[in-house]
């Protein structure tokens, strides 16, 4: 571990060397890149900085406590050599962590689907919950959140949405809502006041950018089509939505939230782009998430990772066994608690995994 953290120190050094230097200005893609690498080591350099400095104090204490005879100040090295002790056990568990393999599409942006389940009508009112949600954690973290197709029922609710939500560091935080959702409740049509079950499926996919995938043109069928739902007399007039099917995959986007057909074919191509990224990724995936006992589940769409139980008030997410009795408010995006506990415990897991 030291040895990484001492090239890592060298490392902020030379890039700081080399943003100093004002020819790098000219070239922007570098100086985007640079300073985006010196961005997320800086942070390890500093800790690193710390940790040495708590070391060297630690033995500086010891040997002023073989050479003291007066019986206060021995008192006062034991206590910093104790506290120094304390500090540097925190700093190599802070350490551990932040050396971590970096997850490459924790900063992107998430294009999130959402789908009623089993339950019928139920189901898709639960869907259209569970988007406003995401919607309202979405605004509080200062995100904006785009709905760029939506199929809805009669009643209110969603058989299907997709949604992108751009801001910093999307996908590190919503990774971990890929699964079945399950709701426990009294439906509004139930008579007898009977519980109910009825689950909802949630794809987190990581935006892909043009440069990151390339589709061959030949794999592609286009389709134009009105738009369906609200909007006005320009929906009803116009061929506006856009279908693009993946003929090798089978893979289907709608896009029909930008007023020109040009508009969505463009937002269907990022969107079918990240769909096959994702779908290449979880094949590359399965082997070693079998293998592998990961606390925060594979994230497979199949996967039930939570539980919304309306009369008793409590949400549980069953892969790490956390049960919050603030429904309530989590329903109205106050997810953070329970982000953060799955974050901690993907941490702890490949923690264990690279001992």
């Amino acid at each position: 571990m030291l040895d990484k953290l001492d090239a890592i120190k060298i490392r902020v050094e030379e890039l700081n060397r080399e943003l100093s230097n004002p020819e790098i200005f000219a070239d922007n893609k570098k100086l985007v890149k640079l300073s985006k690498e010196l961005k997320n080591l800086m942070p390890i350099a500093e800790l690193y900085d710390l940790h040495m400095k708590n070391n060297q104090n630690i033995k500086d204490a010891e040997e002023m406590l073989l050479i003291e005879t007066d019986a206060s100040m021995k008192e006062f090295f034991e206590a910093e050599i104790e506290s120094g002790k304390q500090k540097k056990l925190e700093y190599e568990e802070q350490l551990k962590i932040m050396l971590l393999p970096k997850d490459e599409n924790d900063d992107k942006n998430v294009i999130m689907e959402i789908r009623g389940g089993a339950g019928g009508d139920e189901a898709a009112l639960f869907a259209s919950e569970i988007m406003r949600m995401y919607s309202k954690y979405a605004e509080k973290q200062g995100w904006q959140v785009e709905i760029t197709d939506l199929n809805e029922t009669e009643l209110g609710g969603v058989k299907e949405a997709t949604i992108l939500i751009k801001g910093n560091n999307v996908y590190e935080k919503l990774k971990f809502e890929s699964g079945v959702h399950r709701v426990q409740r009294v439906p509004e049509t139930e008579t007898q006041g009977r519980v109910h079950t009825s689950t909802i499926t949630v794809a987190v996919l990581p935006e892909m950018q043009e440069v990151e995938l390339e589709i061959d043109e030949k794999d592609l069928k286009i389709d134009t089509l009105r738009a369906s739902g609200a909007g006005g007399q320009h929906v009803n007039r116009t061929e506006s939505a856009v279908r693009i099917t993946h003929i090798p995959t089978g893979i289907i986007v709608n896009c029909q939230d930008q007023r020109s057909q040009l508009q969505n074919k463009e937002r269907a191509m990022f969107i079918l782009k990240s769909k096959l990224y994702d779908k290449l990724q979880q094949e590359a995936n399965a082997e070693y998430a079998s293998n592998r006992k990961n606390q925060i589940g594979t994230g497979d769409r199949s996967e039930r990772i939570r539980t919304y139980n309306f009369p008793q008030g409590r949400v549980s997410d069953h892969r790490i066994g956390l049960t919050l009795y603030s429904l309530t408010l989590f329903m109205e995006g106050d997810l953070e608690e329970m982000i953060e506990a799955l974050r901690l415990a993907d941490q702890k897991a490949k923690l264990e995994a690279s001992i």
